[in-house]
């Protein structure tokens, strides 16, 4: 299938622990983040690791019923990818991953953006085919990429290293979101606009990140622009970054002026906002099509 989007990332399955007892969702951040730019009617293409197994085939059936594809070159004998989820009181999650990640480096020369991120740009060794594929986009010029390090401090590896990486494959970004829970440990002690403009200094064109019911703040055309969250009633809070960052890559995809009018950036965070406000008013990564958002939006 021809595609929009070619997203690098892991996709898995979340065993969410809960009073009842396990249930198990498909997730991943870069599976839900293609997912969700699917379901804004874009064509995506997702470049994976998915074992020959129930799960995996329980984790493609559900990304090709958004409308995304799975790349050939995502299967594998290993067992699919699994992420324990345990739910806090706020309804925040913390994780525990059994991980396989091995990826080829994709020709990206067929698509107008590359994304990924979380722990496919850090895990070895898929981590360093999933660099050289942004390092290509870049040089070439034939797609924008998006980023978001989405970290697990527990698979990245060391603080510097991490780090390092993650301003390698920033320096090849257009577009990078985090959460402030990101920004806190990659840059210890910055504040907000202090981060959005280290991040920037490494070449992306727009930088956004976003503090949960606090909403978002952004850096791009116009300068610093910042966004409420949408009221709601929290379900949970799965999917909620990735369900922005895909609002973000489908408005980056709508309207290429996101990144020099400063206007059409602030539609893009509040845009993002309502997407991400769906998502954690019910359960699992579940982000919304494309009507539900512009029903909310007016």
């Amino acid at each position: 299938m021809e595609a929009d989007v070619l997203v690098i990332g892991e996709a898995l399955i979340d065993i969410v622990e809960t009073t009842d007892g396990d249930r198990e969702l498909v997730g991943g951040s870069p599976a839900n983040v293609a997912v969700g730019v699917a379901r804004q009617g874009h064509r995506v293409r997702l470049l994976t690791r998915l074992g020959r197994d129930a799960r995996g085939e329980r984790i493609a059936a559900q990304i090709t019923a958004s409308g995304a594809v799975v790349d050939e070159a995502s299967w594998t004998d290993a067992a699919t990818s699994t992420a324990r989820a345990r739910l806090r009181a706020d309804g925040s999650a913390e994780y525990e991953f059994a991980i396989d990640w091995a990826v080829p480096v994709l020709a990206a020369d067929d698509v107008r953006i590359v994304h990924t991120g979380s722990i496919a740009l850090f895990l070895e060794p898929g981590g360093s085919a999933v660099l050289e594929v942004l390092r290509r986009a870049a040089d070439s010029g034939t797609a924008l990429v998006t980023l978001d390090p989405n970290i697990r401090s527990a698979l990245v590896g060391g603080h510097e290293v991490a780090r390092a990486r993650f301003a390698q494959a920033a320096a090849s970004a257009d577009l990078v979101k985090l959460s402030d829970e990101d920004a806190a440990w990659l840059y210890p002690g910055l504040d907000a606009e202090a981060v959005l403009h280290q991040i920037a200094a490494h070449g992306p064109r727009i930088v956004v990140m976003t503090r949960g019911g606090s909403g978002a703040i952004g850096l791009g055309p116009g300068g610093v622009a910042a966004v409420d969250a949408l009221p709601v009633t929290v379900a949970d809070t799965i999917g909620a970054g990735d369900a922005y960052m895909a609002s973000l890559v489908s408005s980056a995809l709508d309207d290429p002026a996101l990144f020099e009018d400063a206007a059409v950036f602030r539609a893009a965070l509040r845009r993002a906002a309502v997407t991400a406000g769906i998502t954690v008013s019910r359960a699992g990564a579940n982000p919304p099509v494309r009507a539900e958002v512009d029903a909310v939006l007016g």
